[in-house]
């Protein structure tokens, strides 16, 4: 585990200084699949084209580490739900990369799932000692894992770590391939057909263990174009806003759905586990103003003592720019 992680840190920031500056004609955002967040009627809709005056190229991503080597790239300007860990180990590397939002909380929709096989819960989850675990590598599922071992006591060391996206985990646990995986989205849901989880969205934010994804952007693009990020900001709120007061209804699940490629009821379940915090909200030191950096700066010390990466940085209060939210909360 920890040669794959040293291997995608050096290769991000080998490349963390390659992004060119960007023609406004366009813009490329990286978004997740099975992953039915309200922006995406605004991008079925054209709505983020209208607003920002210039064609929106959307390219879809199974991890956030692999959304962070497309930012480093200059492929991505801007990343939607990028989970926090990934987003880490970017910068801990040296990515010059930015939070700019809070795109979704989702505590139940992160987890680990052991085989009903086993036998596993929290009761004697030291048991897992010496089992496979299939897990995406440097995202928020694998932040979630490693606390959860720590919390039951299971020496990281004594497992069998296998670097598997979501939906690659959740086919290995339905063949037997694997003792246990680690994910989120409609691979977590799948994963559920197999097995059970080890800790509720409610238990793992009494240890600690929050679950957020953030909007990141390369730090140069956010300098180079403020109201370009203000103004794609603001458009996600607004269908952050209709999603959450009811107006968007059946209607806009439908769409959601879609957009994301899940079947109207799977789109359901994924969304009703997500919270989405307004512009307001995320300028509270909670989140933009203090409380994000914070747990960054937890989040990677928790990689170091686990030997997922070499080093944290002092701090990351430069990794996240609060006033491209100011600009699209006053527009």
């Amino acid at each position: 585990m920890k040669k794959l992680m040293t291997a995608l840190v050096t290769g991000t920031a080998l490349s963390a200084s390659m992004v060119p500056a960007q023609a406004m004609d366009e813009i490329t955002i990286a978004y997740f699949l099975e992953w039915p967040l309200p922006m995406m009627e605004a991008k079925a809709s054209g709505a983020y084209d209208e607003a920002l005056g210039m064609k929106v190229n959307w390219v879809s991503f199974d991890t956030g580490t692999a959304m962070s080597a497309a930012m480093a790239s200059g492929d991505v300007q801007i990343a939607v739900s990028q989970g926090i860990p990934p987003f880490v180990v970017a910068a801990s590397s040296g990515q010059d990369l930015q939070v700019v939002d809070v795109a979704v909380t989702y505590s139940e929709n992160d987890n680990c799932v052991v085989s009903s096989g086993l036998e596993i819960d929290k009761t004697n989850a030291s048991e897992l000692a010496g089992k496979k675990v299939a897990i995406p590598l440097g995202t928020a599922a694998h932040y979630g894992f490693l606390r959860q071992m720590d919390h039951f006591g299971v020496e990281i060391s004594s497992l069998e770590v296998v670097d598997m996206a979501p939906p690659e985990g959740a086919v290995a646990l339905a063949q037997g391939a694997i003792d246990f995986a680690c994910g989120y989205g409609g691979g977590l849901t799948r994963m559920k057909d197999y097995g059970n989880v080890l800790l509720t969205g409610a238990e793992k934010e009494d240890l600690g263990i929050l679950v957020f994804d953030v909007t990141s952007t390369p730090s140069a693009f956010a300098a180079q174009n403020p109201d370009v990020v203000a103004t794609f900001l603001k458009v996600t709120a607004e269908a952050n806003a209709r999603w959450t007061s009811g107006e968007g209804g059946e209607e806009m699940l439908a769409v959601l759905a879609k957009e994301s490629g899940l079947d109207l009821e799977a789109a359901r379940d994924a969304i009703s586990t997500m919270g989405f915090p307004s512009l307001e909200e995320q300028l509270s030191a909670k989140w933009m103003d203090g409380g994000i950096q914070s747990f960054m700066k937890g989040v990677a010390d928790v990689f170091v003592n686990a030997g997922s990466i070499g080093a944290s940085q002092p701090s990351y209060e430069t990794n996240v720019n609060i006033e491209t939210m100011r600009i699209a909360n006053e527009g």
